[in-house]
């Protein structure tokens, strides 16, 4: 393939080659660290922290109990869900299918039909905009994930104080957002 400036190993400046996507997944099969697929770059991802992982499980289980017996599945950070469009793989903290999830090329490790992707947002994005939520990682992850067929709602999650966004789509291409600040509300999720 071409060359481009970033390697699986995260060397910089220096010319490397692009991988495909099919590479990125067979890389990812035996790899000792995360990564995440941009349109042929790879770009190894970080850890989270004791919050995140406490926020991303207290989610995972409230879900899985509140739609026990219901079409949904749940799923943690270890899948990828794959974005055709923009060509990108990313690995959101939890994810919400409707029925059965639909597999990129059959591989067991990436979903292509999310109805609902959460992301506790990482320190690290919160110290670019200490007064809340990232204006950048909303923007650019909601944009990328709308381009996801079944994609219908987004919730970020900030992990440092009460403030979260509840985007969900309210016909296509238009979407509401509903943000909380209050330890006591209850978020209804608009599961169809």
């Amino acid at each position: 393939m071409t060359q481009a400036t970033t390697s699986y190993s995260g060397a910089t400046a220096q010319e490397q080659r692009l991988y495909t996507p099919e590479e990125y997944l067979d890389l990812e099969t035996n790899a000792e660290f995360r990564s995440e697929y941009d349109n042929g770059v790879i770009t190894p991802t970080t850890g989270g922290t004791a919050n995140h992982n406490r926020i991303c499980r207290n989610l995972c289980t409230a879900l899985t109990i509140g739609l026990r017996g219901q079409r949904f599945e749940v799923f943690i950070s270890d899948l990828k869900v794959w974005v055709p469009t923009s060509q990108k793989f990313r690995y959101p903290d939890i994810m919400v299918t409707a029925g059965e999830p639909e597999y990129y090329q059959n591989r067991k490790t990436t979903v292509t039909n999310p109805q609902i992707i959460i992301e506790v947002l990482s320190e690290s994005t919160e110290e670019f905009d200490p007064c809340g939520i990232c204006e950048a990682a909303r923007e650019d992850k909601f944009r990328l994930y709308q381009s996801i067929p079944s994609f219908q709602e987004y919730l970020l999650i900030d992990q440092s104080q009460i403030a979260i966004d509840h985007f969900y789509k309210t016909q296509p291409k238009h979407w509401q957002i509903d943000q909380f600040d209050d330890q006591d509300t209850e978020i209804k999720l608009k599961l169809n």
